[in-house]
């Protein structure tokens, strides 16, 4: 009798270090059983998925005290990767260091800008604490471990503390509390899923990019295909449109599924108007309620 052959994992890649927030988002949309390849850089992370690498990616999309993550906007207008799901990450930040190393030993903390930032009230308590800046929060803790640094500590998730073995010093010190993450999943084909697979008990999201002409009203126009249509926007972001100053991109996300009448209706409707147009995902909409990182 041959032994049977274990189905390989699941993968799946992001930006940053193992216990990442990105790696927590990873596990709210495609559960605990698979594999992760954390990547360097943002254009990795869609490069291992566009070339089979991995099965899907994970990209931060959006916080709601920092705003958008621009890079991550353009690489979705450069690579043909559907959006299939999103997820909302609370992103706790806390203090955190090797074992051994208390909270009065510590002279500097180490973390991503952006974390560093999100933590600016407990940093005014501890004037005696040198912020300085690292490419990753999880990548902090990591580094603390390595180099066995007895005078500093870092900022990262509890995921990162017990990946790497380190001690939380002080819990929760990010200034905000309704501080979150907004991911997108994606993968190399649009998601099978259908709504009735939900019991018509969550939304749909679809999310879009255009241009369009630059005159007056032009914008105005376009919106009201929806408006008209009462489809909500839940989010528009503009981006620069390259070799074309002071002209730009939108993106657009809104409540409804492609398959929607009305959706339809509305997308058509953009299309006359649009010179560009192109639909990014379509998606069973997330919430905030999501497991703390």
């Amino acid at each position: 009798m041959k032994n049977a052959t274990r189905r390989p994992k699941f993968t799946a890649s992001f930006q940053g270090e193992p216990g990442a927030f990105s790696e927590t988002a990873a596990r709210q949309l495609l559960g605990n059983d698979i594999a992760v390849l954390p990547c360097q850089k943002f254009s990795e992370v869609f490069t291992t998925l566009e070339t089979g690498k991995v099965q899907a990616a994970i990209v931060p999309i959006e916080n709601s005290l920092h705003g958008s993550v621009h890079e991550n906007y353009d690489h979705l207008l450069h690579h043909d990767l559907p959006i299939v799901g999103e997820t909302f990450v609370r992103i706790v930040h806390n203090l955190i260091a090797p074992p051994g190393v208390s909270f009065h030993n510590v002279q500097r903390v180490f973390s991503h800008p952006v974390a560093l930032n999100q933590c600016l009230s407990f940093f005014e308590r501890h004037p005696q604490f040198e912020k300085v800046t690292f490419y990753d929060t999880a990548g902090s803790v990591k580094m603390l471990m390595e180099e066995k640094l007895t005078d500093s500590a870092g900022i990262a998730s509890a995921a990162a503390a017990e990946r790497y073995g380190a001690r939380i010093l002080r819990k929760s010190i990010e200034d905000d509390r309704q501080n979150f993450t907004r991911f997108f999943l994606l993968t190399k084909k649009p998601a099978a899923l259908k709504r009735d697979k939900l019991g018509g008990k969550r939304p749909w999201k679809t999310s879009l990019v255009f241009t369009t002409r630059n005159i007056p009203g032009a914008l105005f126009r376009s919106l009201s295909a929806f408006a008209l249509r009462d489809v909500n926007l839940t989010k528009i972001e503009s981006r620069p449109l390259r070799g074309k100053p002071w002209e730009y991109l939108f993106y657009l996300d809104f409540l409804g599924h492609v398959e929607d009448p009305v959706v339809k209706n509305a997308i058509g409707h953009l299309r006359e108007l649009a010179d560009f147009l192109k639909i990014l995902g379509c998606y069973p909409a997330g919430t905030t309620q999501s497991k703390n990182a």
